[in-house]
């Protein structure tokens, strides 16, 4: 099977909540392709939805590492440190996604207005 049936495996096991199997098939995609940021983010998911917040932080820092300019990787992050109630660094993230994501509409739209105070966006988790 290609990167692609592996991490559309990972993303079907994902779906039904079959997160370590669904990391089993995120390994496979990124043993052919290991700086793939798309299954990174899909691993760093599974990884905080199996409880491995050691591990998907990891990741995430792997992927800022590869892109820093990744807000998503960002929001990611803050994710994961809220998690561990790691309050500090998970405000930072978010921080970092609010200013990168600002910086990429400002783009688009130079009359975009800056990002308001930490806690101004929702997270989902």
């Amino acid at each position: 099977m290609s990167k692609i049936d592996h991490y559309k495996k990972g993303l079907a096991l994902f779906g039904q909540n079959k997160h370590l199997e669904a990391l089993e098939e995120y390994k496979l995609c990124l043993a052919e392709d290991p700086d793939w940021t798309d299954a990174l983010h899909a691993v760093a998911m599974a990884q905080m939805q199996a409880n491995l917040l050691d591990e998907a932080i990891a990741t995430g820092l792997r992927i800022v590492e590869l892109d820093p300019e990744d807000a998503f990787a960002h929001t990611s992050l803050s994710m994961f440190y809220q998690r561990k109630n790691m309050i500090d660094e998970a405000e930072k993230e978010a921080a970092k996604a609010r200013m990168l994501s600002w910086k990429q509409e400002l783009k688009k739209n130079p009359n975009a207005p800056p990002p308001g105070p930490a806690g101004s966006m929702d997270v989902i988790q």
